[in-house]
């Protein structure tokens, strides 16, 4: 049998060396210049740092001061630290948006110097995604940059790691619309006959091979799209700064209809520039690096970013998952700044539009951020560096910990007589070894959980407002307010549901037992209620255990809100797919920038020409 050729279209190959890196032993680039001290992140990490510690501190002292009337018990002990433990974390946001709060109110003035004009090369590897979708994005980048290109040399790679021939077939076609639409414009395909590393190998493989023709290259998610605006912000301020490694914009949330995509998107837009501001101020040269809508240093990247393969728990060499949090780091420990640009705007990606799709992918980042736990003792790394990398193991671990927190409570009961340890447990009845857990402690522990969950969202909206934002682009004042409220509802509706998938998650991927379950569907789809059930049959049953504790007069009923959650999982993970265009409104959406109407425009056109229907 005749071998069907991979289709490619690629320029003369420029190598360079890509060597993995050794994690068991320093590295420092020695291209990588001088870094001075930077007083100012000092300054924003202690301010950061030390409220949410002493914070924290405080609750526990609390805690253990209330229980301790009676002596303190091994469960009022285990209680006090997982609330202390859970705090930490959410006390640490808190302070990163009222510091990101304070910084948007400041002026900010732009950074000045001569450019050294850089050749860049936008990359976008994709594995199985929609070509119209895909190509369409990279055509409204390209055509928007071709109006103006400035100092800067701009070439697209679609690096395909797709397997399906029909994939493949539809990949080719509009490869070829769009380079006879913009043949002016330098755009390259290349399909790998073996997908070997996923997308760490694409990229690699793109590196060694032509990395050596290019300065930088743009990293891109199959969703993501760039404005021209920020596409040469991140160019020029590479150009500025020679010990730049990397700088990370801040994408923002687009597209999205459903009501779970719209909630994120409203999150995302509302809350998250004072969060995205405070983090950009306390990691200063020290950021992290979120896997696309970046630009990257070729030289620094391919010397210092080399992955190798790690040691699994079953010993087994491993591909390491959540490649960009490391990447950031190995760049960091060879000598080269990591930076974050909360300000720029005009970056841009989607997200999952229901909350099945959000699960499936979140698993895939569960498994990815608890192997960084074992790449923590790496030589040479900043400290900062592995505070990111703790920090996103630990996004998942607060879930576990949470649960087990509110499985305590549970079981804690309403009163030392109607308590499920009391029950299972009657020796020793003269002296309690639970927390008696009154009406007003109960009220008060509800309160306490929701108010710090709340402040972060009500402090960034706030200063969003105060920072200049007009009401008017997020809809109107009324308008605006409905949304808050609508999303502060979704986001406590649906958090209880992904902490127990989030625990599932953890477990599954602590003891490698894989969750069967088909890959995301980025354009979303209704599925049945036998699909949803199974899907949710763990939250379902918890939730009927909780409505039984509550109506034989063990569990409190201030865990209604939960118990509802839980028991609701189903129905409210079909609700979530709802499309609800127009709900809660973002600055993005009330006037939408010029690229995502010709990337909406584009993605029509390739449709037609690939003769795929509008539902598709």
């Amino acid at each position: 049998m005749t071998k069907t050729p991979v289709f490619s279209v690629m320029p003369p190959q420029a190598p360079i060396a890509h060597p993995r890196q050794n994690l068991s032993r320093q590295f420092r680039d020695r291209q990588a210049p001088p870094l001075s001290p930077d007083a100012d992140a000092a300054l924003w990490r202690l301010g950061t740092f030390l409220p949410a510690a002493i914070g924290t501190v405080a609750l526990l002292w609390a805690f253990l001061s209330w229980f301790a009337n009676d002596g303190t018990s091994w469960a009022e002990a285990l209680l006090a630290v997982l609330i202390g433990a859970g705090f930490f974390w959410i006390a640490l946001t808190f302070v990163t948006v009222l510091a990101g709060s304070g910084a948007l109110l400041r002026r900010h003035g732009d950074e000045t110097g001569a450019v050294t004009p850089l050749d860049v090369a936008l990359l976008i590897p994709v594995h199985e995604e929609a070509p119209w979708d895909v190509f369409g994005n990279a055509a409204a980048m390209l055509e928007r940059l071709e109006a103006a290109p400035g100092a800067h040399r701009w070439s697209l790679y679609i690096l395909s790691d797709t397997r399906s021939a029909e994939g493949a077939a539809q990949e080719k076609a509009a490869f070829e619309a769009l380079r006879a639409r913009l043949p002016q414009v330098r755009v390259w395909y290349r399909r790998r006959e073996r997908n070997t590393d996923r997308k760490v190998g694409n990229l690699a493989q793109w590196v060694e091979g032509w990395g050596g023709a290019h300065d930088a290259m743009l990293v891109l998610d199959a969703d993501s799209l760039m404005s021209a605006q920020a596409i040469r912000a991140l160019a020029d301020t590479m150009g500025r700064d020679p010990t730049a490694g990397l700088i990370q914009s801040f994408p923002q949330l687009i597209g999205a209809r459903s009501l779970f995509a719209r909630s994120q998107q409203f999150a995302n837009a509302i809350y998250g520039v004072a969060l995205a501001e405070g983090l950009a101020r306390w990691t200063g040269r020290e950021g992290n690096y979120w896997g696309h809508n970046a630009i990257i240093r070729l030289k620094a990247f391919a010397a210092s970013a080399g992955l190798p393969h790690v040691r699994g728990l079953r010993g087994r060499d491993n591909l390491i998952l959540s490649h960009d949090f490391v990447e950031a780091g190995l760049l960091r420990r060879a000598g080269w700044s990591v930076r974050f640009l909360p300000r720029l705007r005009g970056s841009y990606e989607e997200t999952p539009p229901t909350l099945i799709d959000h699960v499936i992918r979140d698993r895939r980042w569960c498994k990815g951020n608890l192997q960084h736990l074992g790449l923590l003792g790496t030589r040479g790394l900043h400290s900062l560096s592995r505070f990111h990398m703790f920090h996103g193991a630990m996004g998942y671990l607060l879930s576990p910990l949470w649960f087990l927190l509110l499985t305590l409570w549970a079981v804690i009961g309403v009163s030392e007589d109607r308590s499920i340890i009391n029950y299972f447990s009657p020796e020793n009845p003269t002296i309690p070894n639970w927390p008696e857990m009154s009406p007003v402690n109960h009220v008060w522990l509800m309160v306490t959980m929701y108010a710090l969950l709340l402040a972060p969202k009500i402090v960034g909206a706030s200063a969003l407002i105060a920072s200049g934002m007009p009401v008017s682009r997020m809809g109107g004042g009324l308008r605006f307010v409905v949304s808050l409220l609508a999303e502060i509802a979704v986001s406590i509706a649906y958090a209880p549901i992904l902490m127990v998938q989030q625990t599932m998650a953890v477990t599954s991927a602590l003891t490698g037992r894989a969750l069967d379950w088909a890959p995301q569907v980025r354009a979303g789809g209704r599925r049945g209620w036998g699909t949803l059930l199974r899907f949710h049959a763990f939250e379902t049953v918890l939730g009927a255990l909780l409505l039984l504790g509550m109506v034989t007069g063990y569990v409190s009923f201030w865990l209604i809100p939960i118990m509802a959650s839980l028991l609701l999982a189903a129905p409210l993970s079909r609700l979530s797919g709802v499309d609800l265009s127009g709900m809660m409104s973002t600055p993005q959406e009330v006037r939408a920038p010029l690229v995502a109407k010709r990337a909406r425009a584009w993605r029509d056109e390739l449709k037609a020409r690939l003769g795929v229907t509008p539902a598709e």
